[in-house]
This record gives structure tokens, sequence and C-alpha cells, in this order.
């Protein structure tokens, strides 16, 4: 557990209203948001389609986890 709080130091963040849950998961979508446009401009590199393309996967992968995270340690199921 020590180690998901580590790579996920904001979705295991104290969060005292549902209120503050929308906002985490809201800041999650933006930066999952912002993450494809960007990889969307720079896949057409011809060299770089394909590790970019990779890092886009394990971006969205990270933010699925983050809010998944988020919401079970909101309802206690993750301590």
């Amino acid at each position: 557990m020590d180690t998901l709080k580590k790579f996920f130091p904001f979705s295991f963040g104290e969060k005292k209203d549902v209120a503050a849950l929308v906002i985490n998961i809201v800041i999650y979508v933006v930066v999952g948001f912002v993450a494809g446009l960007l990889i969307a401009l720079l896949s057409h590199i011809p060299v770089l389609g394909w590790i970019i393309s990779f890092l886009g996967g394990a971006i969205d992968l990270y933010v699925t986890a983050g809010i998944v995270f988020s919401v079970l340690h909101y309802v206690k199921v993750l301590k």
C-alpha cells in the first residue's frame, strides 16, 4: 500500500467531502485531456509516433487508476 501511496499521492490525500472528491477527479480528467492534446500533436512525427502512443497509453492508465484509487480511498475501501 505504501508503494501505491508513493505513485499516487494525490489520490490518497485527505478528502473531507464529496466536493473535494469531485475536484480531485476533475483535476485528473483535465491532466489526461491536456496530455492527450499534446500526444495528438506530437504523434504525427514518424519516428516518435510509436513512443508517443505508448506514453499516451501509460498516461491514460495512470489517470484512470488515480481516479479509481481516489474514489476507493474516499469510500474507505483503501486505507
